[in-house]
């Protein structure tokens, strides 16, 4: 996988991420929600849901090298999140408080800052962008 491939899927669990804890301002408050607590609002299957798209976020953070304890707490994290979000009404202001998707962004964030590969990343995707001749307009 190349270094712009690399950025885009980064650039996609980012925003499967915000979407699902962070895409919704509360007026009046400095506080956020995603979609996951609505969704986990759905009787029976909206926390299986929000867990099958925060699964498929892990699945697309592997790509980038994890060590097998990073991956377990990210698994731990939405493991979490699910099995309180089945609690009616706790289970929802768990999920809007918890958000089990921005701490997995972070743990990705941070193993990429501690290789520098986050850095090394956006530097390559940049390069390659500026010398194709095809995306100039």
């Amino acid at each position: 996988m190349n270094k712009i491939q690399q950025l885009e899927k980064l650039r996609r669990i980012r925003k499967i991420a915000k979407l699902l804890d962070t895409a919704i301002g509360i007026p009046g408050t400095k506080f956020r929600i995603g979609l996951d607590p609505i969704l986990g609002l759905i009787p029976g299957g909206g926390d299986l849901v929000g867990a099958a798209i925060s699964a498929y976020m892990i699945y697309l953070a592997t790509s980038f090298g994890l060590e097998k304890s990073k991956v377990n707490q990210m698994i731990k994290n939405i493991a979490i999140e699910t099995t309180v979000g089945f609690v009616p009404i706790f289970g929802d202001l768990f999920d809007a408080y918890f958000k089990a998707n921005i701490r997995n962004l972070d743990i990705l964030e941070q193993h990429l800052a501690q290789t520098d590969e986050l850095k090394e990343i956006q530097k390559d995707a940049s390069a390659s962008i500026a010398y194709d001749q095809s995306l100039a307009g």
